[in-house]
């Protein structure tokens, strides 16, 4: 089969505007347009990943696979790798988006050790180089699987054995050296079991310092190999582990600064993994912003009526539009972006049904990035925001504020000027509303 007939009854998705009735082509994703001072391309820099669009044949806990793809027919041998990348590069091509992003084990053939490992993975890094040149494609971030192989069940860096730790190593070190020859813009760690079931078998202090240790070793090899991207951490709080230690964005900036690598590595957010900690996505963008550690997105959600990882496609404006404010008010990307970590429901088992996910969702962003661009343009919501706080910026708050004030020199302001605080509007549904005004007029 060739790879390309696999999508070939598809044509290539372009922009046709707002009005247009195509159900397969972009409404509001003008990749030349310029928001806020960039082309839409640009500012968003979406990638399809390897991960849930090609490696995922549909199965769950409950049932096998569904989606019948025909590289998921046999073995996971070399052939059907080589061939499930052709078929990738193909669906970037027809969705036209401008990165990709992968583990090591979704690009190559299945193996069980060291040397199959190396042979295979060189073999699809090649593949992957040839790729790129062909069709333009870039790398968004790569990363390594250390949480799929059996070997993996009581976590990569953290595991108890120190032979499964060097095994993480190597293929840390693989997919790194990789993800530097490929120009990929950021390295990603996602400790998928890095955390516990239980404390009766667990040494936290011992499981967070080898954690430490390891991300400091990932660090150190990434300058020593000349690797100019990000390395990024992506929290989660639980799932398929009881406990986590990336719980969510504060905690793992807490987790850098314990081991001094908060100026080294930033944050991977998951609009669902946010989600499953019970915040929003925006908060975690915000969060992210304020300690200096926003890095990039995998673009999926969550379902508030499940308490699993459902990584469905971004599919509300409105919810987007929130946290797209916070990736504006964070200048935007630098090397991060959009990377569409989701899958497409069991029962959307055509080709066909692929391409919905991703034109859709890459709709909802850009729809949002107008609508958010439109509110900081407008000016009204961050004027609110900064009246709040404007008696920080008077004679008292500078007072207060000041460097050489204490605990007693403020309390004694308070007796000096009687205070009588007086209690001020938040103004939340005139907030709301405007946001909705603007999520409705977007275009």
């Amino acid at each position: 089969m060739n790879p390309t007939s696999y999508f070939s009854e598809i044509a290539p998705v372009t922009f046709k505007g707002p009005d247009t009735t195509d159900e397969l082509a972009y409404r509001f994703y003008d990749k030349d347009r310029v928001v806020m001072g960039k082309r839409m391309e640009d500012y968003l820099r979406f990638a399809v990943c390897f991960w849930h669009s090609f490696c995922w044949n549909g199965f769950d806990v409950f049932g096998a696979g569904t989606f019948n793809r025909p590289w998921h027919a046999g073995a996971n041998d070399a052939d059907a790798a080589r061939f499930k990348r052709a078929v990738a590069f193909d669906f970037f091509n027809k969705l036209d988006l401008p990165f990709y992003a992968f583990h090591d084990v979704d690009v190559m053939a299945a193996t069980e050790t060291v040397g199959e490992y190396q042979h295979h993975f060189a073999e699809a890094v090649d593949d992957l180089e040839r790729l790129q040149g062909e069709t333009g494609r870039k790398l968004l971030w790569g990363t390594a699987n250390l949480f799929s192989h059996p070997r993996y069940a009581a976590g990569g860096a953290t595991n108890p054995n120190p032979e499964v730790v060097a095994f993480g190593a190597l293929q840390v070190r693989s997919a790194l050296e990789a993800t530097h020859r490929l120009g990929g813009s950021n390295y990603v760690l996602w400790g998928g079991r890095e955390g516990y079931e239980t404390l009766l078998n667990t040494d936290i202090g011992r499981e967070l310092d080898q954690l430490g240790r390891f991300l400091s070793l990932v660090v150190e090899h990434k300058h020593k190999i000349g690797f100019k991207g990000t390395i990024l951490i992506e929290p989660k709080p639980h799932e398929p582990t009881k406990h986590q230690y990336d719980f969510d964005t504060a905690t793992v900036f807490g987790f850098l600064k314990r081991y001094g690598l908060e100026n080294e590595v930033k944050v991977n957010i998951e609009a669902n993994h946010a989600t499953l900690a019970r915040h929003t996505f925006e908060h975690e963008i915000a969060t992210a912003r304020a300690l200096g550690i926003f890095g990039s997105i995998d673009a999926n959600r969550g379902d508030n009526q499940n308490g699993w990882d459902t990584d469905q496609f971004p599919n509300s404006v409105e919810e987007m539009t929130l946290a797209m404010l916070e990736v504006i008010r964070a200048g935007g990307f630098t090397d991060g972006g959009f990377n569409f970590d989701a899958k497409v429901r069991r029962q959307s088992s055509d080709p066909v049904d692929m391409v919905h996910g991703h034109v859709g969702a890459v709709d909802v962003i850009a729809r949002a990035l107008l609508a958010a661009a439109a509110i900081v343009e407008d000016g009204r919501i961050d004027q609110v925001r900064a009246d709040r706080y404007a008696g920080w910026d008077g004679e008292f708050g500078k007072a207060v504020s000041a460097e050489n004030s204490s605990l007693a020199s403020i309390a004694d302001l308070a007796v000096a000027k009687e205070i009588r605080p007086a209690h001020k509007s938040g103004r939340q549904e005139r907030l709301e509303n405007l946001v909705n005004r603007f999520v409705g007029d977007a275009r």
